[in-house]
């Protein structure tokens, strides 16, 4: 399935330095946007340091818009396994270990099997996709993630026939993970996709970002990233993958069903019970954005839900 362009996207400033959460933060971070908007190569110079990799192909799928800067993206995460502070994941993550690590391909496959996530990385070439992310909450950033497509892993397991869902599990470890500790959400973190959105060419398993290993705090070794969908979908640290017959029953979805649905597709039109989805903050920018349709990937994926009432099917 080829990937269309989106003619429709429109360019934006460069997103800068750091980020904020609360009105305390906000001329703070103001502030540092200023920095980071004339130096952005320094700040994110002295932020890398991880292993580099190799990749193959280099590909931008978000327009004009530049990239959030490294310690945005790296300092600023979702990741309720080590904390719902988005600021305090990093640190609590430090010693998180994603050696030895294996990653199971069950369900309704020809191929059952457990692979070495370092076997399963070699077996694809690493592509740089360069994604908006657009989170449930409100805030967004543009991410170059590297990866693979999903679809290389289907194909390679052989589904059932009676296949039609993909689940995906977190690893749960509490020893590592002190947010697991607490009963935020139903232990181990479930998502899932439909299998035509999981063989969609813009559905990756992601290693890595910014041409570097991902960092534990952005879902290493292993991530899902559904561009289109909000971030919440895109499960991180994976260690299951099954293939069924009945949707998935996500985490969310079981903590907040009249708030999060299966399909969590960007949809401005869609509010969420408590808060608006028409705008959204680009991490570090001072004022708001409109929402995209499919978060601006309308010409990749509107295809996928013809017919179908997002409104009902959010």
């Amino acid at each position: 399935m080829p990937i269309k362009k989106d003619p429709d996207i429109k360019p934006s400033e460069i997103t800068p330095k750091e980020v904020y959460c609360n009105r305390r933060q906000f001329m703070a971070a103001s502030v540092s946007a200023a920095a980071a908007t004339a130096f952005p190569t320094l700040l994110d110079a002295e932020q890398h340091g991880g292993t580099p990799l190799k990749i193959e192909k280099r590909t931008g799928y978000a327009g004009n818009e530049e990239q959030t800067s490294y310690k945005s993206a790296a300092g600023y995460n979702n990741f309720y396994e080590f904390s719902t502070n988005k600021e305090d994941v990093a640190e609590l993550s430090k010693g998180f270990r994603t050696r030895p690590w294996t990653v199971s391909i069950e369900g309704l496959v020809k191929k059952v099997r457990v692979y070495d996530i370092d076997e399963l990385i070699k077996m694809f070439p690493l592509e740089e996709r360069i994604y908006r992310l657009r989170c449930v909450e409100g805030w967004s950033m543009v991410i170059p993630w590297v990866g693979f497509p999903l679809e290389g892993i289907i194909r390679m397991s052989e589904p059932d026939a009676k296949a039609k869902f993909v689940e995906f599990t977190t690893i749960h470890d509490q020893s590592q993970m002190p947010g697991q500790r607490r009963e935020v959400l139903q232990w181990p973190y479930v998502e899932g996709l439909r299998l035509d959105e999981a063989v969609h060419p813009l559905t990756i398993l992601s290693v890595g970002m910014y041409g570097e290993v991902l960092p534990n705090q952005n879902g290493a070794p292993l991530r899902l990233v559904v561009p289109w969908k909000y971030g919440f979908k895109s499960i991180k640290s994976i260690v299951k993958i099954r293939f069924t017959e009945q949707m998935p029953v996500s985490s969310w979805m079981k903590a907040g069903p009249l708030e999060y649905g299966f399909y969590a597709n960007v949809n401005p039109e869609v509010d969420h019970p408590r808060w608006s989805q028409a705008t959204e903050r680009r991490i570090g920018e001072f004022f708001r954005r409109k929402t995209l349709m499919f978060n601006g990937y309308s010409g990749q994926v509107a295809s996928l839900y013809a017919g179908m009432d997002l409104r009902k099917n959010f």
